[in-house]
Order: structure tokens, then C-alpha cells, then sequence
């Protein structure tokens, strides 16, 4: 049934995408002057999760290696490398300049000045999730470096430019801001219908199917994808010749329970003890939420970052807060 599983997969970069092609135009069009070997300012994607803003990023970069010969490129999440040290190191890595750096003693600062000496090819960095560094300072020192074009995605603005200072925030004031809104259900249908073509055997899933699929995806792509991939992983392995309805109804919690698990794995330790008081309590307020979580780390972030850092736990559909301001109370989503 699966001919090619890699376009099942939530990192697969197709060769074509579906219904973004405004998004695209924009990104190109901000990338241009690095065909002429220039670099250009920051381009910031925003947007809830699952609506394509890491794919088309790395598309459109994709797209402009085949037109720059001397091109150097590299993506890093940020909530998996949110240090300033990771962050710099994975940034290297894109340049092959780590290979005498130790990650215990090398001083971040060396770090720093090896990528601002860099004088290659222009060089594009995707920072993933950039809303996530502890340091966002770094971005400052980014922007200043000759040769290096950012390109940001967050699911929001607040979340990357909270707690910074004015200098970085007059930097990225020229930064494009592309929205991605979530997608209607028939692109939906539309994206799932290309990673059947490219990866399952043909008439293994009928059009309704497809549609069941984007109705429990309610506008997220991954979601949708990750529900397709355990219907097929399913119905392969019970050696069916078709998904049926049946097969997508029994799936549809334990591949979005599984996406969901793998979003709390990825959650920083501040964000973590946030997610854990927040099940424990059921229900909880604001204040009380910051009070018990500062009882419980060592070194507590102000109320404006913990706000963020909820907001963040909003997006991904961790928890639901209900209520206005002074009302608000905090729960997980079951």
C-alpha cells in the first residue's frame, strides 16, 4: 500500500506545494537580491501551527539553491536548540566551522566572532520556532552579520519580540511579515490528496475518506498528515487493500495523541512545570499558576515571559484558557 513513506512524514519538503503560492511569491520576492550575491533583511513567517510556514520556508530555499550556484544554507529549531551556544553551533554547522569547537569549553563569544569573520557565499539561516531562544539577543547580533539573511517563523509576534530591547526590536522593524492563515478543508483534502499520489498505491482511499481526515484536522496540516500516516501505517499492517472510514475513526486519537505527545517532549523546563501544575490542578488561575510555579524553579521568569510561554502552550493545543483577564482560569486540553 505505501509506496513512498517519506511523504508521509511531517518533515517531508514536497517538490510542489498547494495553495501557498502567495506566501511563496512574497518569500521569493524578499530573497531576490541573493541572486545577485547580496544578502537581505530579516523575513518574519507567523502563524498558528500546522498551516505550512516551516515548508515553505525551506521550499523556497530550496527553490533559490537551484538558481545560486555558491549558495550555504542550514535550518535550526530553536526549541531544540534555544541556547545561545546550540543556536550558534548549528549555525556553524551550516558553514563547517565546528570542527575544532568544544561544547564545554569553548566561550560563546568565539562562537560568535568565527560566524561574524565568515566571508563566504550568502547565507540563509531558517530560525524555527524563534520565539522559543533564551536569548534573544542573539538575534541583534545576527542581523549585524554581513553575508547573513534570517528568516524567522514563530507562531506570533508577541512571542518573539516580548522582552527584548529597543535595539533589536528598530532592527527587525524592516523585517517582512508574511501571516499564514489556517488552511480551509478543501486545501486541506487538496495537500492530502498530493501525499497519496506521491506515496500510496493508487485507489487505496476514496475522496470521503480524505474529507473525514480534514474534518478531524480542523485546519492543521499536521494533524491531518499525521492522521493519513497512521491510517495507512494501520490499514498496511492489517494487509487491507483500502482505508476505510472505519480505520480512520479507530486512528484519528492515537495519531493526534501522538503528535500531541510529541509536542510536550519538545517543551523547555519552565514551559514543562507550567504544563504539569496546569494537569495537576485541572483548573487554575493566573496567580496562582505563577505563584506555584515559582515554588518549583529555581530561577522563575517574570509574569510577561510565563504569559508567552502559556501563550505558546495555547497554540500548540496543550491548554485552553477560558475567561477574560480577571477571570481567566487555565486547563489542559483532553
Amino acid at each position: 500500500m505505501i509506496t513512498d513513506a517519506r511523504v508521509l512524514q511531517p518533515e517531508f519538503i514536497p517538490q510542489e506545494v498547494t495553495h501557498r503560492d502567495a506566501e511563496v511569491n512574497t518569500l521569493s520576492s524578499v530573497l531576490q537580491p541573493i541572486l545577485d550575491g547580496n544578502s537581505t533583511d530579516p523575513v518574519f513567517l507567523h502563524g498558528p501551527s500546522g498551516v505550512g510556514k516551516t515548508c515553505i520556508a525551506q521550499f523556497t530555499v530550496e527553490r533559490l539553491r537551484e538558481n545560486v550556484v555558491d549558495l550555504n544554507h542550514q535550518y535550526v529549531n530553536c526549541w531544540e536548540d534555544y541556547s545561545r551556544f546550540k543556536t550558534l553551533y548549528a549555525l556553524l554547522e551550516g558553514i563547517n566551522k565546528t570542527i575544532d569547537i568544544h561544547r564545554q569549553s569553548t566561550p560563546r563569544d568565539q562562537l560568535l566572532d568565527r560566524l561574524r569573520d565568515y566571508d563566504g557565499s550568502p547565507y540563509v539561516v531558517i530560525l524555527d520556532e524563534v520565539d522559543q531562544l533564551e536569548d534573544k539577543s542573539l538575534l541583534y547580533d545576527l542581523y549585524r552579520i554581513r553575508g547573513l539573511t534570517m528568516i524567522l517563523i514563530a507562531n506570533n509576534e508577541q512571542g518573539v519580540f516580548a522582552d527584548v530591547d529597543d535595539r533589536i526590536n528598530s532592527r527587525l522593524a524592516n523585517a517582512t511579515r508574511i501571516h499564514f492563515r489556517q488552511y480551509h478543508h478543501d486545501e486541506l483534502v487538496a495537500i492530502l490528496q498530493d501525499r497519496v499520489r506521491w506515496g500510496l498505491n493508487p485507489d487505496v482511499i476514496d475522496t470521503k475518506e480524505l474529507d473525514s481526515i480534514a474534518n478531524n484536522a480542523a485546519g492543521d496540516a499536521r494533524v491531518a498528515i499525521g492522521i493519513l500516516r497512521q491510517a495507512a501505517r494501520t490499514a498496511n499492517a492489517q494487509q487491507m487493500n483500502e482505508i476505510s472510514k472505519d480505520v480512520i475513526r479507530k486512528v484519528t486519537p492515537e495519531a493526534k495523541s501522538e503528535i500531541k505527545q510529541k509536542t510536550v517532549d519538545r517543551l523547555t523546563t519552565h514551559q514543562e512545570v507550567l504544563y504539569e501544575t496546569i494537569t495537576e490542578y485541572g483548573e487554575i488561575s493566573p496567580n496562582e499558576l505563577y505563584e506555584e510555579y515559582c515554588n518549583r524553579v529555581s530561577d522563575p521568569k517574570t509574569q510577561r515571559m510565563v504569559r508567552n510561554y502559556l501563550s505558546k502552550l495555547e497554540h500548540y493545543n496543550l491548554i485552553e484558557a477560558e475567561g477574560n483577564t480577571r477571570g481567566r482560569t487555565y486547563r489542559t486540553v483532553t
